[in-house]
């Protein structure tokens, strides 16, 4: 986005996003039973995997205003050329380094063998085919966090599809209602696909569980977790959108009231998660306290980009770089953390009775490294990519 297209809001969910999943990651390196005092706090922190929903979230809400606005105007649908060129350059040069670079680690610093089945899953995670099937469900073994990234490219394509569907609409049909109700429609299919693919594909109990490495992870995860599933939630973003582009656009105090409201409900369904599973599952085993939690976000972000106040304090300078880097501290956090837990097991306080004090240290200092390589990752190679598909698609 350029500056002037900024969603008021958009970057604090962001930055909030890619920071809560990274104090997820954080918290699995701590043994829980071992912080007495600070266990609910940090049991509550262990939900941060609810970054991933406000990810897909934002991304539904953002990549679909140009078909909105496009579509109430009476245009065209926006050139799907410039779509998947401008979604390629963002995500395409830094997931394939980081694919790499976790694909190298697996094989070097944490032991692996290079077996056939490794070589194949980091394939299908360069091809964005590894959401099919727990067996290539993670990519590689040495960058956890990348399993999400092909489940966003899916909605990716799914998007587009959708909204040739609306366009389809006859124009003098094609009301706002209309529009938005078949946009709902949408939705319910994703919900019925995702059914589908949970009754049809289940996975066997042969070593199905996280005791049995990312693979048993994966086949306790799928078929729950699945690309419809997760399109359903990125469908609600882009729903929002919809609503977004035909509220009055003036600001009133009363959206911050709400907005401020809605992140207090989705805050709280951390704490009260907890006791049960870590991936908090909803309506229809679909993770993250679906529709609620997700639906949430996505009413708060309608209604920051219409505060008065709220979302130019929770917009800051530090928001709005984290909100710049978050890719770069998404796809990076897991090799840095595996790595300097790997090279120095004590240094998020394993193995010590009172782990805390070098739990937080460790924390510190990986934080830290995570948004060096964030940034080195969008200013060396990100940007560039972005700012040459910006070049083409101007050209076109």
């Amino acid at each position: 986005m350029q500056q002037q297209d900024r969603v008021a809001g958009a970057d604090f969910l962001r930055a909030t996003a890619c920071l809560l999943v990274l104090i997820h990651h954080l918290v699995l390196r701590i043994d829980l039973n071992k912080t007495e005092g600070f266990q609910p706090a940090l049991t509550a922190l262990r939900f941060g995997n609810f970054g991933v929903a406000i990810f897909f979230i934002l991304s539904g809400f953002l990549l679909a205003l140009p078909f909105w606005h496009s579509l109430d105007a009476g245009y065209a649908m926006p050139d799907l050329r410039t779509y998947v060129l401008r979604r390629a350059a963002r995500i395409v040069p830094g997931y394939w380094v980081a694919l790499t670079a976790g694909f190298i680690l697996s094989i070097t610093l944490l032991g692996h063998a290079l077996t056939p089945e490794l070589v194949m899953r980091y394939v299908s995670g360069l091809l964005f085919m590894s959401q099919w099937h727990w067996r290539t469900f993670f990519p590689v073994e040495g960058n956890g966090p990348l399993w999400s990234i092909s489940f966003e490219v899916t909605s990716y394509v799914l998007l587009p599809l959708g909204f040739l569907w609306l366009f389809a609409i006859p124009e003098k049909r094609r009301t706002p209602l209309i529009t938005r109700l078949a946009w709902l429609a949408i939705i319910a299919v994703a919900l019925l696909a995702h059914e589908t693919f949970r009754t049809l594909v289940p996975p066997n109990e042969i070593d199905r569980g996280w005791q049995y490495g990312m693979q048993g992870g994966a086949k306790e995860w799928m078929p729950n977790y699945n690309p419809f599933g997760f399109f359903a939630i990125f469908a609600l973003g882009a729903l929002a959108a919809g609503l977004h582009t035909i509220l009055p656009p003036k600001r009133q105090i009363l959206f911050d009231i709400i907005a401020f409201a809605c992140l207090v409900i989705a805050g709280l369904q951390l704490p009260l998660s907890a006791g049960g599973p870590w991936e908090a599952y909803g309506w229809l085993g679909i993770p993250y306290v679906f529709p609620l939690f997700p639906l949430m976000t996505a009413i708060a972000l309608v209604a920051l980009s219409r505060s008065t106040l709220l979302a130019a304090l929770l917009d800051n300078a530090f928001v709005r770089f984290t909100a710049t880097v978050s890719f770069g501290i998404y796809i990076w956090q897991d090799i840095v953390l595996t790595t300097m837990q790997t090279i120095s097991p004590a240094i998020f306080g394993i193995g010590k009775d009172n782990p805390l004090r070098d739990w937080l240290i460790g924390s510190a200092l990986a934080t830290t490294i995570v948004f060096l390589l964030a940034s080195l990752s969008y200013f060396a190679l990100e940007r560039q990519a972005i700012r040459r598909a910006a070049r083409i698609t101007r050209k076109n």
